[in-house]
């Protein structure tokens, strides 16, 4: 008979911390040492008492070195404890000896970071001896029959569903790619076609941390499924579009639902998944994000060239379909069902949330207009993008003010220098991610001369390149727990691929445009499924849906960038090198923001074969530009991976989200 538990993760001593650090056996204790949460006084538990429910504990292992988790303690007490089974609530240990233990007393609500209670008791669950386990296997390390690291056909159904809603939001993002010139000439949209694009952007970023929000207060299940719906609604909305507006107004909702599929499914995979192995599942849902990626230009491209530009969105609809189908019948998660509406209605930190809108959509009017519209030195750039940029200050301030309890943010995300410096990198490599999605089609279309269909092959290579890099790190980061060297090589590779893609031109052979497609694609590749878990490896796991919301919201906030600066860059150096265009029609329609939508084989090809040459040369020089700027990004990003800290993955999962008992899920199918 023993005690069956999972003990708290190495994290630092909280300072002014009253302590116990000693060799229990020695000092003659035949219980264990609860410190109470509330005061500095040390409780002892003898072997006559009951474990005590929603006691709180807070601890550190000092043993150095191995993983031999649990059962040793076991071993050492199990006599005390008698038949009793204790569980705590979020909590890990690793150590390599249990003889040797801090315990500390927490004395404000200061430390609950560094805090776990006790849940649940049980009794008479035999405890097999210590050398009968391996200690790598997860009875050795404490999980029980409920842990909710479950691989049954329901774990694999969920991934499936994951799998497909992924698909679903990976088309979208690219299929618009190689069709956004027809559609911008279809509908007339001039130079405000870059909204088509941006306001999606502007929408999946904006409502990615409400969302995490009520991820947590309402479950992963419903959320999810109402998610897909918005895309699915915005995607009809589009396809069936008769202007701008309408098209903008179906954009705008599709991008909320995008930006809630890509956060959500990092999120229902956290909760799944232990951290050490999140890479792998991670490389699975990212092979299906590839391959609708990859497929996404081609299949842009035939659309607009075999049929109407509507079934670009109208695609979606069945694979929309079939994803609520998957998810209705098998994400069945586990989800706090105790408080009311109401209460879960008023921890929602509302004006959190209208500050971090309103202030991401001051920005991204700025960035809009700015070369396309206005000039950068216009009022009306620098006045919004000063606006946006200082609400998203006071928005920070908001948050750590200590005015709303559950903030959308919490600043303690980036307390920590990994944490942080993910953030800023996560940024940089969206944003380049989405200037090469959106900018070496036009180098296809305005200087190769290839129809929309033809660039959509030609991009296939960074698409599919990205898939086996992105397999690679899976399995380094799973092997060996390490995340900072493949930031490192990452970033390294997509510097030098920008580099070499400056030296791009109309003369470069099929081989030439292949091969410096690779280079960015591995380094993309190596990055897609590894900055999450070293961003989720130095904070709480209670924090994971918080932190992953914010981190999808810098993911997306970063896309918004790296489509409107490369635009405006396009539009800036189009603008600046027209006047060596002959034909004074085409060198206006090059200076006034509608260089974008005459990047294409039609609008070169109307003109004589000088002038053609000329047009062709302008945008060979403003693409040159648009590349070397992102390799700047690229160096940065390079530069700040230096700045991170290996933080060990842990193998244990603590989640209270994870997979529902059967007996549970089967009821709620019969219900539901």
């Amino acid at each position: 008979m023993g005690v069956r538990a999972a003990f708290i993760r190495d994290s630092p001593l909280p300072k002014n911390a009253s302590s116990y650090h000693g060799d229990l056996e020695e000092q003659g204790y035949e219980g264990y040492v609860f410190p109470e949460r509330r005061g500095s006084d040390f409780e002892l538990v003898t072997r006559q008492d009951p474990i005590p429910l929603n006691k709180w504990v807070c601890g550190r292992p000092t043993g150095g070195g191995g993983r031999r988790i649990l059962q040793q303690l076991v071993d050492v007490f199990k006599h005390q404890f008698g038949t009793q089974t204790l569980a705590l609530q979020n909590s890990i240990c690793y150590a390599s000896t249990c003889r040797d233990y801090f315990f500390t007393a927490c004395n404000d609500g200061g430390y609950r970071n560094h805090t776990h209670k006790i849940i649940s008791t049980s009794v008479n669950m035999p405890e097999p001896h210590i050398d009968e386990k391996s200690g790598d296997t997860p009875e050795a390390a404490g999980l029980s029959a409920s842990d909710p690291y479950k691989k049954d056909y329901r774990f694999w159904a969920i991934l499936f569903a994951l799998c497909i809603t992924s698909l679903l939001a990976s088309l979208e993002n690219t299929v618009i790619v190689t069709s956004l010139p027809t559609i911008v000439e279809k509908l007339k949209f001039g130079s405000g076609y870059v909204w088509v694009a941006n306001i999606f952007f502007l929408t999946s970023a904006a409502v990615q941390p409400l969302f995490g929000q009520l991820s947590n207060l309402f479950g992963r299940r419903y959320l999810t499924i109402a998610i897909v719906a918005l895309f699915t609604l915005g995607s009809g909305i589009c396809g069936g579009a008769n202007g701008p507006a309408m098209l903008i107004a179906g954009r705008a909702i599709q991008g909320a639902g995008s930006g809630g599929i890509n956060m959500i499914v990092d999120i229902i995979i956290s909760d799944l998944v232990p951290l050490r192995e999140r890479g792998n599942y991670i490389a699975i849902i990212l092979v299906t994000y590839g391959v609708g990626t990859a497929i996404g230009p081609f299949v842009g491209g035939i659309i607009v060239q075999k049929t109407s530009w509507r079934w670009v969105f109208y695609i979606n609809l069945p694979v929309g379909v079939c994803s609520l189908v998957l998810l209705y019948l098998f994400l069945h998660v586990k989800w706090d069902r105790t408080s009311t509406t109401g209460d879960k209605l008023r921890r929602i930190d509302l004006i959190g949330n209208a500050i971090l809108i309103t202030s991401t959509v001051s920005v991204l009017i700025a960035l809009t207009w700015a070369g396309a519209v206005y000039p950068w030195s216009s009022y009306k750039v620098i006045v919004p993008l000063i606006l946006g940029l200082l609400g998203l200050a006071g928005f920070c301030v908001f948050e750590g003010s200590g005015i709303v309890t559950q903030p959308v943010m919490p600043l303690r995300l980036f307390a920590n220098r990994t944490s942080a410096v993910v953030y800023a990198t996560t940024f940089l490599n969206s944003a380049m991610v989405y200037w090469a999605f959106f900018f070496l089609p036009l180098y296809f279309q305005a200087v190769k001369l290839s129809t929309p269909a033809r660039s959509g092959v030609q991009l296939l290579p960074v698409c599919l390149i990205a898939i086996p890099g992105a397999a690679v790190s899976a399995v380094v980061l799973s092997r060996w727990g390490r995340y900072k060297a493949l930031h490192i090589s990452g970033f390294a590779l997509l510097a030098v691929g920008f580099g070499v893609w400056t030296l791009l031109d109309r003369h470069s052979g099929t081989a030439a445009w292949v091969l410096v497609q690779v280079v960015p694609a591995l380094g993309s590749g190596m990055l897609l499924n590894t900055l999450l878990p070293a961003f989720q490896a130095s904070l709480e796991e209670k924090d994971q849906a918080a932190a992953t919301a914010i981190w999808s919201f810098i993911r997306s906030f970063g896309q918004i960038w790296g489509v409107a600066i490369p635009a405006a860059i396009f539009n800036t150096y189009t603008a600046k090198y027209a006047k060596i265009v002959d034909d004074a029609g085409a060198r206006d329609v090059l200076r006034h923001g509608n260089a974008y939508a005459s990047a294409t084989k039609v609008f070169v090809e109307s003109f004589s074969t000088p002038v053609r040459d000329q047009i062709i040369e302008v945008f060979t020089e403003a693409l040159r530009k648009v590349f070397f700027i992102a390799l700047s990004f690229a160096g940065l990003a390079f530069l700040l991976s230096f700045l991170e800290r290996e933080v060990k993955l842990r193998k244990e999962l603590e989640t209270e989200f994870g997979l529902e008992e059967r007996d549970q899920t089967e009821k709620k199918v019969v219900s539901v």
